[in-house]
């Protein structure tokens, strides 16, 4: 005859997640005492020692921690089931929390995304591939676009789209109304630059350090907007990825390009997150578009 022990186990996860019984009482809205004896007896009850005592900090024994991956793995199921409750109930309803590094890659993908769920209240916000990752990771954002894989294991990262980078100038810069140029014809040119943790300004950087191009840079800039604007003024020569080059008459692309000078666009949300049908559907239509511009690129 099987012997059910629900409250015992629940005591016992909540402890060795949060290290404490206290810990576990408060958010199980127990008394501490209560959650001791429901772990005190599935100690007796089996003859094992599932905790360390350290003061008021708990270790799990190593039988302990076997145990608490078991549960681990029973109650995230149990929180996805009710997550998945949850969100049927709301029938889509609710908010979705974009973070991208411009508006070229993420309109696309919002504009699919309203169109079946009109109901949904969609806030997008700005930042460089850093700041969206450390947004999506703490839970701040639901979803995030920048131009980097991002290697973490708490990150799912889908690859969306290859953007080449091009190098803009002034129309009375002195390279403005070159036929060709090279990169040996930069040397020295000064550079209007977009802020550390850029993806644009690192891949740029790199390739110039891979040629052996020495560039100066006395301006630095946290938007593309104020970038475009600092270039038209003859400030200096500006990079940005094609897609958000913004035609002026002020400025023009330079004839000169390389085979490594791009970035890559990644949709990035985390994993355990997956069970939200909001972030789920936004994934998907990813999923779809990335795999529509592989076909049209082929």
């Amino acid at each position: 005859m099987s012997i059910r022990h629900d409250s015992e186990l629940r005591a016992f996860h909540l402890a060795a997640k949060l290290g404490s019984m206290s810990a576990a009482a408060r958010f199980a809205g127990l008394s501490q005492p209560t959650v001791s004896a429901h772990i005190t007896k599935l100690e007796k009850i089996y003859g094992l020692e599932l905790f360390f005592r350290k003061g008021r900090q708990l270790e799990p024994t190593e039988f302990g921690r076997m145990l608490h991956e078991i549960t681990n793995r029973m109650y995230e199921a149990e929180t996805e089931a009710l997550s998945l409750l949850e969100q049927g109930k709301l029938s889509y309803r609710g908010t979705l929390r974009i973070s991208a590094v411009g508006p070229y890659n993420v309109m696309p993908i919002i504009e699919q995304f309203r169109g079946g769920h009109p109901n949904v209240h969609v806030s997008l916000s700005f930042g460089d591939s850093s700041q969206i990752t450390e947004q999506v990771i703490n839970y701040r954002s639901d979803a995030g676009i920048l131009v980097h894989a991002v290697e973490d294991p708490r990150i799912d990262c889908i690859p969306y789209r290859k953007q080449p980078l091009v190098i803009f100038a002034s129309t009375n810069h002195r390279l403005a109304n070159r036929k060709s140029c090279t990169f040996t014809d930069l040397r020295n040119e000064n550079f209007v630059l977009r802020e550390q943790g850029s993806s644009t300004r690192r891949v740029f950087l790199e390739v110039m350090t891979q040629k052996g191009i020495d560039i100066r840079s006395n301006l630095e800039i946290g938007s593309r907007e104020s970038l475009h604007e600092a270039v038209a003024l003859n400030l200096g020569l500006g990079v940005v990825s094609k897609m958000a080059y913004r035609t002026d008459p002020r400025t023009v692309i330079l004839p000169i390009s390389d085979p490594k000078l791009y970035t890559y666009v990644h949709v990035i949300s985390r994993r355990d997150r997956q069970a939200s049908l909001l972030v789920a559907r936004f994934r998907s239509i990813a999923l779809s578009m990335q795999k529509s511009l592989m076909k049209r690129n082929a």
